[in-house]
Order: C-alpha cells, then sequence, then structure tokens
C-alpha cells in the first residue's frame, strides 16, 4: 500500500514539473504554448479547405458545362480483303502442319468495315465540328454521338494535314456550343481538363496542367508546311482522346488534344494539344475556301541555336535561321532576305522560334504586305514581304526509285579539312541529277570525324557545301580548294556559317555554322 502510495506521490510530482517546464518556457516565447489550437492557425486551414473546395466546384462546372458541346466520333473505312480458299487443318497434327505450307487458292474479295473512334466538340448551333485530321482522314462514313445519346451522320468539310485540324458538320439547330479561349493568355502551370472518349469510355473528364507551350514535335506531321507548336499537359490523355478540347479553368477550349508521347502508345503523363488559335484559323479557312489558303514567305527555316545566335550577332539565343529559298519567285528573296538572315521580328512581334514566326505569317492572308527584322552577321536589317499563297503541298516529294539514297562518290581531288573535321571532294556528275536545278553547284562532304566539330550537323555523302556566309563576304564554294583557301584565315573558336544543301531531303538548302577548332 505504501508503495502504490509512494508512485502516486511521484507521479504527480512529474505531471506537476512537466506543467511547470511549459510555462517556463512560454514566458519566454521558446514554445508557443497551444499552437495547435491558435486561431491564426484554424483560419489558415479553413481557408486551404476552401480553396481546395472551390477548385472542386470549378472543376464540376466545368464537366457540366462544356461536356454537352463534346461528341464521341465513329468513322468507318471500307476496305477490301482476298478470301482464301484451301483446306482448314481440323487438328494439330503433323499433317496440319504440312497443309498450312500448301498452296491456297484466291477467292474473291470482300468488303470489311474498319472502324475508329475519337473525339470532337460542336463550335456552332448550326452543327460545325472541330476534330482532329486524322481522327476523319480517309473515313467512307462519320458519325457523331452527343451526350444525350442523339446521333447524326456526319460530313466532312474539310482536312488540313500540315495542322491535323479537321471540320465536319451534322445538320442540327440549337446544339449545345464549346466556347473558344485565348490559348495565347494561357501559362504554364495553369489548371486545365481534357474531355473526351478515351478506350471506348464515352465522355471521360480528366484534370490536370499546363506542362510546357510552344512545344515542337519534328516528325509528327508530315509536309514542309507542317506546323507543331503543341501545348504540352499532363491531364490523362490517351487513344480515343484526339480531336477532344483541352479547356481552362474558365470552361474555354485553348487546345484540341491531338497526341501523346509514350513507349507503350497509352498515357505516360505527356500529352499534346494543337492551340485554338491556329486551329481556328484553319476552320475558318476551311469552311469559307474548302480548303486552307496558306500564306508563306518562299524561305526554308530552322530554329537558332548557340552558334547561329552568336555568328548572327544576337546577344542571346533566339529568333529563326533562313537556309534558302522555296524557288526563284520565292518573295523573301525579292524583298531582299538572304539565306544565313535571322530573322528576330514579324509584324511587329519577336520570333522567337520557328512555329512562332510561322503562326504570326499564317495569321494572314496571301497579299498581305508584313515587315521583316532580320540580322544579318551583326547588321540589323528591315525588309518588306508580299506574302503569296502556298501551294499544295505533297506527301512526298521522295521518287519512288529510291532518291535520297545515300550517293556513291568516288573519291578524287578530296582534302581534309581539320579546322571543320570535315573531308571533302568536287561533287560528282553522276550526282547532279539528284539535285535541284539551282544548286547543281558545291562541293560533297564526304566524311566527318566524330570528335569533330561537324559531327551530328554536316552528314558525309548527303550534305553539299554550297557557299561560305560567313566570316567575310559570300563566297561560292566550287571546289575544295575554295573552301581551304577560306579557312586559312580562321582561327579556333572562329564561326563559319556554310549554306548546305542536304540530299534526298525535302526542302533542300539550310544554313549551318560551325565553330572551327
Amino acid at each position: 500500500m505504501a508503495t502504490r502510495y509512494s508512485l502516486g506521490r511521484l507521479g504527480a510530482a512529474v505531471v506537476t514539473a512537466f506543467i511547470c517546464g511549459l510555462l517556463f518556457a512560454s514566458g519566454f516565447d521558446l514554445t508557443r504554448f497551444g499552437f495547435a489550437q491558435d486561431g491564426k492557425g484554424a483560419k489558415v486551414a479553413s481557408s486551404q479547405v476552401q480553396s481546395l473546395a472551390e477548385t472542386g466546384n470549378a472543376f464540376e462546372a466545368i464537366a457540366d458545362h462544356v461536356t454537352p458541346s463534346v461528341v464521341s466520333i465513329q468513322t468507318t473505312q471500307r476496305v477490301r480483303t482476298t478470301r482464301s480458299r484451301g483446306r482448314t487443318p481440323q487438328g494439330g497434327g503433323i499433317e496440319d502442319f504440312f497443309r498450312n505450307f500448301e498452296q491456297q487458292q484466291q477467292g474473291p474479295q470482300r468488303e470489311q468495315a474498319q472502324e475508329a473512334s475519337g473525339t470532337g466538340f460542336i463550335v456552332s448551333k448550326d452543327g460545325y465540328i472541330l476534330t482532329n485530321n486524322h481522327v476523319v482522314a480517309n473515313a467512307d462514313k462519320v458519325t457523331v454521338t452527343l451526350l444525350d445519346k442523339r446521333s447524326f451522320t456526319a460530313r466532312v468539310i474539310g482536312r488540313d494535314p500540315t495542322t491535323d485540324v479537321a471540320v465536319i458538320k451534322v445538320d442540327g439547330s440549337n446544339l449545345p456550343v464549346a466556347a473558344l479561349g485565348d490559348d495565347n493568355a494561357a501559362r504554364v502551370g495553369q489548371w486545365v481538363v481534357a474531355i473526351g472518349n478515351p478506350l471506348g469510355l464515352d465522355f471521360t473528364v480528366t484534370a490536370g496542367i499546363i506542362s510546357a507551350k510552344g512545344r515542337p514535335l519534328p516528325g509528327l506531321l508530315q509536309g514542309s508546311y507542317a506546323i507543331t507548336d503543341y501545348i504540352q499537359t499532363d491531364a490523362a490523355i490517351n487513344p480515343g482522346n484526339s480531336g477532344g478540347p483541352l479547356v481552362n479553368i474558365r470552361g474555354e477550349v485553348i487546345g484540341i488534344n491531338s497526341a501523346i508521347a509514350s513507349s507503350t502508345g497509352f498515357y505516360a503523363g505527356y500529352g499534346f494539344a494543337i492551340p485554338v488559335s491556329l486551329a481556328k484559323q484553319v476552320m475558318d479557312d476551311l469552311i469559307a475556301y474548302g480548303k486552307v489558303r496558306r500564306a508563306v514567305i518562299g524561305v526554308s527555316i530552322k530554329d537558332v541555336t548557340a552558334d547561329d545566335a552568336q555568328a548572327a550577332g544576337l546577344d542571346h539565343v533566339t529568333g529563326v535561321l533562313v537556309g534558302g529559298y522555296s524557288g526563284e519567285d520565292s518573295p523573301a528573296k525579292a524583298a531582299g532576305i538572304q539565306a544565313g538572315d535571322v530573322i528576330i521580328a514579324a509584324d511587329g512581334k519577336p520570333t522567337d522560334r520557328m512555329s512562332t514566326l510561322q503562326r504570326i505569317v499564317r495569321s494572314h492572308k496571301p497579299g498581305e504586305t508584313l515587315g521583316f527584322d532580320v540580322m544579318r552577321f551583326g547588321a540589323k536589317k528591315t525588309f518588306r514581304v508580299k506574302l503569296t499563297e502556298a501551294p499544295d503541298d505533297p506527301e512526298s516529294l521522295a521518287s519512288a526509285d529510291g532518291a535520297g539514297a545515300a550517293p556513291m562518290i568516288t573519291p578524287t581531288q578530296s582534302r581534309k579539312l581539320d579546322k571543320l573535321g570535315i573531308t571533302v571532294e568536287p561533287l560528282a556528275p553522276d550526282l547532279r541529277g539528284q539535285i535541284e536545278a539551282p544548286y547543281r553547284r558545291g562541293i560533297m562532304v564526304s566524311d566527318v570525324s566524330v570528335t569533330g566539330p561537324s559531327f551530328h550537323k554536316l552528314a558525309p555523302d548527303a550534305t553539299i557545301l554550297l557557299e561560305v556566309l560567313n566570316p567575310g563576304p559570300r563566297r561560292v564554294l566550287s571546289s575544295p580548294s575554295d573552301l581551304d583557301s577560306v579557312l586559312t584565315g580562321v582561327r579556333s573558336g572562329d564561326l563559319v556559317s556554310l549554306l548546305v544543301y542536304n540530299v534526298g531531303v525535302v526542302g533542300g538548302t539550310s544554313v549551318v555554322t560551325v565553330k572551327a577548332q
């Protein structure tokens, strides 16, 4: 009994000492006594909960408001297959194994349906719908289903493979319409919602943020006039989402979901949408003319590298490098723009990358005149260029007999140029027929050192050097000795800008800047 009493007194003493210690520490402001119950802290927690609730309410409002204007698209394409006539194996024995190798008779062709699905969204009350070109390309029948289960047969108004935008139409009135927003005002990190029909799951809503803007996806679209200027998002996008809207937090469409980056073909965190401002320009042309009237300035272009920017005299890496002309009637050539110029502004707007310049030019009509600011190896110049309409863009300019294969060159009169890490030779006569008429001259790069400055910039047996643009005045190259004499005055670290022709590449010419070693 005494022991229990002593333990009780000891416990009381410990508790008393602990409380006194807390009070003592609080007097010196060493411990915020009762911090977890602080009124200010409670307000912070309450505002966080309220913010989350407001975000959730916003997503709910977007889904309620936008989803009725989203449509499910089913396409049917007629394909013909040949039936095989022959004995059908009945069992799994060795005789049946050998029957599989017997020649079978070819029966009559049978028509079959190849079906696919995608998404679109209604942009006018009378039934115009925006979607992807690849959703409806080659379709013989297009069927559209709304959220309320109404179904329509749609007709294709027009398609543009260079932007992957298509317009289809159903016959209706007072249909629910999606509001189009301004993708230029959208910023990285902002909330977005993707709505579509992925993997057969109709009218699915996913949320994420804008991960990047102005994202190029080289090779995704074919053609000389293709524009890849995507909004990247981590909102889940899967096969079937193509053509659906990417919506901002205000319920406005800012993009058309078009592509994913994935090793499996399914969502891996990287989705891409066509900016709606570009899609709207294409849509307006398709509705008005049945095709896209592309305004062009008649040059080949690429994004500027650090070496290109330094050679042009820019203090940071920006602009678009002019690589050559589309033909003798190029408006840019007529205005005075030259290969090697870096376009830094068009129509008074900065051109930080190739897709920016393309979109500025494309926002105008053929026949209009625009101002272009360029840097030409340290000198800033301004030109006025009258835009022309681009010709119809063929899917491929390569011939069926294998044009573009690496040509065979007889190694005669070759010269090794260590400053650029290349070996060059005279242009072989049998190669001239593979080259566009204005460029049947120059010298061939026959070898590139893997440790030299030209590695990954110039391709052996596929690159022809036409001119030296810088340093000094422009010089046409007719023989290896011409380039060797230019390099005599070049020191290690100097930049050499070359006009080159790429054999077998659509577009032909480009400008390459190499830092001498």
